[in-house]
């Protein structure tokens, strides 16, 4: 099929609430998911919602095998999700406590849920009922937020925080060398005197 382009923030397209699909099991759909799998291998992503290719519809796609920008991460199944809902789990019992509204869910930014259960389709209509933790929710959550108008920098506690990878890990490493130092001299000085 073809890779899409991907919608970049301050597209108001990006901020719609997408519509449900209501139309399973066509060659439109399917046209369309493939589109979206061959944009997300080709940005090495762990997921895709179609609202970030201009397709204002309740459809995510997301899965992980090994991929460079997500070394570290563990393997996640390639999944079609369709009008999805989320479900916040009671802590103790893993019961379901209801639909979790987006607007409490917080973003990998600000402490993500580690742990709830999904539900909804895929593109034959097949239902799928899932509880996931650690990398699979934080993608799962990311993903559906595209579907609800919210992208991940308006789930920022601390706006310092946001930028690109390489650049705040240098800023880390020479922040925490700059520390240890610091304290390495302190420490000297004070056997000395």
């Amino acid at each position: 099929m073809s890779v899409r382009e991907i919608l970049r923030m301050g597209d108001p397209r990006l901020l719609r609430v997408a519509e449900l699909v209501d139309r399973l099991d066509t060659p439109e759909l399917h046209a369309l998911i493939q589109d979206m799998r061959d944009t997300m291998a080709a940005e090495n992503g762990a997921g895709l919602a179609a609202p970030q290719i201009g397709v204002n519809q309740q459809l995510v796609i997301f899965g992980v095998e090994h991929n460079p920008r997500y070394p570290d991460a563990e393997q996640v199944p390639f999944t079609i999700l369709i009008n999805p809902t989320l479900y916040k789990l009671d802590e103790e019992n893993g019961r379901r406590l209801g639909r979790l509204p987006f607007r409490t869910r917080h973003a990998r930014c600000r402490a993500a849920l580690q742990t709830f259960a999904y539900t909804g389709v895929d593109a034959a209509g097949n239902s799928i009922d899932r509880t996931v933790e650690g990398f699979h929710a934080r993608v799962v959550q990311h993903e559906c937020d595209h579907l609800y108008g919210v992208l991940y920098p308006m789930r920022m506690k601390d706006m310092r925080q946001f930028g690109f990878t390489d650049v705040l890990s240098l800023i880390r490493t020479c922040l925490t060398t700059k520390f240890s130092a610091f304290r390495v001299n302190s420490r000297l000085k004070k056997r000395q005197s």
